[in-house]
C-alpha cells in the first residue's frame, strides 16, 4: 500500500484510507472514517467517524470534517473552511441524535474560510467562494458567494466562470475541455462534444 501517514498524525484503528492517499502533520482520522485513493489530508485536519471522502480529494489545512459529512470524488476543501453537523448547537444540550447529513458532490470546490451549514447538498462541480456562508442546497455548476451565499454565476469543470446568465437559454463551449454547457431555464448541464 502506497499510503503516506506523517509521524505526528493519529489514524485510529479501523479507519480506511485508500492507496496513494497522504495524511499530513497533526491530523486525526477517527476509526469509522472512509477515505478514498489519492486523497490528501493537509495539516491539522480532523475526520470524524461517520465520514466518507472519495478519491482524489484535496482537504487543505485546518479543516474539520465532522460526522455525517459525505464527500464524493475530486472535491477541493480550501484552507480553514468549516462544516457543521448540528443546526442549533448548545453546549449544555446534547444533540448528537440530531446530526444533519451534508453531501458534497463530485468535483465541487469549497473556498478558503467558507462555511457549509449542515443538512444541505453541494451539487457537482459547484464553486463556493472564499468566506461564503452556504445555508441551502447548491445546484451543479453554481458559483456561490456572500453571506448568506447566493448564486452569482456558473463555473465550468475546468474552474473558470461561464459567461451565461443565471436564467434563460444559451450554450458555451469550454476552450480547455471537450465539453459544451447548455443552460435551460435555471439549470446548467455539460455534454461531451
Amino acid at each position: 500500500m502506497n499510503t503516506q501517514i506523517h509521524s505526528t498524525a493519529i489514524v485510529d484503528h479501523g479507519a480506511q484510507i485508500g492507496d496513494g492517499s497522504r495524511v499530513w502533520h497533526w491530523t486525526h482520522v477517527c476509526s469509522g472514517a472512509k477515505i478514498g485513493c489519492e486523497t490528501s489530508l493537509g495539516q491539522n485536519v480532523f475526520v470524524g467517524n461517520n465520514v466518507a471522502i472519495g478519491d482524489n480529494c484535496k482537504i487543505q489545512n485546518n479543516v474539520s470534517i465532522y460526522d455525517n459529512v459525505f464527500i464524493e470524488n475530486d472535491v477541493f476543501c480550501g484552507p480553514s473552511m468549516v462544516f457543521t453537523n448540528v443546526y442549533n448547537p448548545r453546549a449544555k444540550i446534547n444533540r448528537k441524535d440530531q446530526y444533519l447529513s451534508t453531501s458534497v458532490k463530485k468535483g465541487a470546490t469549497l473556498g478558503a474560510n467558507c462555511t457549509i451549514v449542515c443538512g444541505i447538498t453541494i451539487g457537482e462541480h459547484a464553486f463556493v467562494a472564499a468566506g461564503a456562508v452556504v445555508n441551502k442546497d447548491v445546484q451543479p455548476y453554481a458559483l456561490m458567494a456572500g453571506v448568506p451565499a447566493r448564486q452569482i454565476g456558473w463555473m465550468s469543470q475546468y474552474g473558470e466562470q461561464i459567461p451565461l446568465p443565471l436564467e434563460g437559454e444559451g450554450t458555451f463551449k469550454c476552450p480547455h475541455m471537450n465539453l459544451e454547457y447548455k443552460l435551460t431555464g435555471s439549470e446548467l448541464k455539460a455534454y461531451e462534444v
